[in-house]
């Protein structure tokens, strides 16, 4: 029976870790500051903006929500946005989405200013993951990926690896920060032909695809290790993952469950973020 890797760990570690960092810079007068813009009141954008400022808090990283109606206008959105960009006590800016219809994201996502944008919205950022270069920021959630294969001591250099799902917000940066790592890695979709038979070949199988318990044991190679980074609603009403962790348990060597997994690392790695992008517009 495969191990359930739990997120909480490697989340403590991280949050203990930057206690320290952010101690050393409030020596120095500085207080680390993440700016939330949300637009409107989805339950999702809500639960995940409590989190973060939750963990905000437990590290000394102090936020500033903004709150904006779902019916502002491109123009007045934009405004706010400069208006945090210019702001000096922000170090980090956080935009909740997918936003409403009537805002371009092809338009904001280059207005955010990069060296405050901490989970990869702007094309700067995207860049610099896919170039290696590490004064960027990643997406926090394939981000939280790598923290836990790192805490878990999980191998990766020459490591037959599957990643399915192509979105910009997992997939894609996934196979990226997977390949720095020197992962042999592919990348596979809805449309990949056979695509059991692709994923069922791989040591590491990443998964966020966006559908409640896709992948079930035929996707998975015995004493595979399984990442799990999809967040769906099942017929009973519970959270579950792409992964039926039920059907694969027996099969894989570990598993991260759906919640308690790669969800419970991501806000640590937002306060990770906040924390670099202050030390770096400070000049430490």
């Amino acid at each position: 029976m495969g191990t359930l890797i739990k997120g909480k760990p490697v989340a403590d570690e991280i949050k203990e870790k930057l206690k320290s960092e952010v101690k050393d810079l409030n020596g120095k007068g500085i207080i680390p500051k993440l700016a939330i813009i949300r637009v409107g009141d989805d339950p999702g954008d809500m639960a995940y903006e409590r989190g973060a400022i939750k963990t905000m808090a437990s590290i000394n990283i102090e936020t500033d929500v903004r709150v904006l109606t779902k019916n502002i206008t491109q123009n007045d959105f934009i405004d706010e946005l400069n208006n945090i960009n210019n702001d000096k006590s922000i170090h980090g800016i956080l935009v909740l989405r997918p936003l409403p219809e009537q805002l371009d994201e092809n338009v904001i996502k280059n207005v955010i200013a990069p060296e405050k944008d901490v989970d990869c919205f702007s094309p700067v950022n995207v860049a610099k993951v896919f170039e290696g270069d590490e004064t960027g920021f990643p997406p926090c959630t394939p981000s939280a990926v790598m923290e836990i294969l790192r805490y878990y001591d999980i191998p990766l250099k020459g490591k037959n690896t599957v990643v399915i799902g192509r979105s910009m917000i997992v997939g894609k940066p996934a196979a990226m920060l997977l390949l720095k790592e020197h992962a042999t890695v592919t990348i596979c979709h809805s449309r990949t032909k056979d695509l059991p038979l692709v994923a069922s070949g791989a040591e590491l199988l990443v998964v966020g695809i966006g559908r409640a318990k896709m992948v079930n044991s035929n996707y998975v190679k015995d004493g595979a290790i399984v990442i799990d980074v999809g967040i769906n609603v099942d017929e009973d009403g519970k959270l579950c993952g792409d992964v039926d962790t039920d059907d694969c348990i027996e099969k894989v060597s570990m598993i991260t469950p759906v919640p308690r997994g790669v969800g419970s690392v991501t806000t640590s790695v937002l306060a990770k973020h906040v924390v670099k992008a202050c030390k770096m517009q400070v000049g430490l």
